[in-house]
């Protein structure tokens, strides 16, 4: 099984995570915040990947450092997971409908870093979740992992619905691109390496 565990502590949080790639999609996550909570665990749902997750973050400030910094543990689960990335798909695309929004979502796993997010429209707060911070997840997971990352809203209305569309795609495009293809020897890349 392909799988990481990361402990990360600043003076600004204290996070673990145990995460697998080949899962079943079984979480237990626990950030303090809970629809980010919420968000996690449908990704690792959709995902069909393992997530064991605790944060302690200083919530007392605000959210962001605990986003961030959760998105920054989970993108070195997921490269250290993957391995020297031999056999993997690399690519994939989803759309992922929720009620009446829908996303695109694509990545490449690539080794560099990029991420475009194009979601507006986003009402200040879904609960006491700040949405502007999903942003900041996305850019930090990029960043850790090396990939890169394309996430853009086709249309949608509900705050809630739309982040929930997000997650779950990202979930989805992780899993297709990182799972294994017979077909393909070695690493993916005419470069021969990722």
């Amino acid at each position: 099984m392909r799988k990481a565990s990361i402990n990360r502590k600043t003076s600004e949080t204290a996070i673990s995570a145990d995460f697998a790639l080949d899962g079943k999609g079984v979480s237990q996550v626990n950030t303090g915040i809970g629809f980010f909570d919420h968000m996690l665990t449908l990704m690792t749902k959709h995902g069909l990947f393992e997530l064991a997750l605790s944060c302690d973050g200083d919530l007392d400030v605000d959210q962001h450092h605990s986003v961030e910094d959760t998105g920054i543990v989970l993108g070195q689960a997921f490269k250290e997971a993957l391995g020297d990335k031999a056999g993997i798909t690399r690519y994939a695309t989803v759309t992922t409908p929720m009620d009446e929004a829908l996303s695109f979502i694509s990545t490449d796993i690539s080794g560099r870093p990029y991420l475009v997010y194009n979601v507006d429209g986003l009402k200040d707060k879904v609960g006491t979740f700040d949405t502007e911070l999903a942003e900041e997840f996305f850019r930090a997971f990029v960043n850790h992992a090396g990939i890169t990352l394309h996430i853009n809203l086709a249309y949608g209305s509900n705050s809630h619905h739309i982040i929930e569309s997000i997650f779950k795609g990202f979930g989805r495009v992780l899993d297709q691109a990182a799972s294994l293809n017979e077909k393909v020897e070695g690493v993916p890349s005419t470069k021969g390496s990722l």
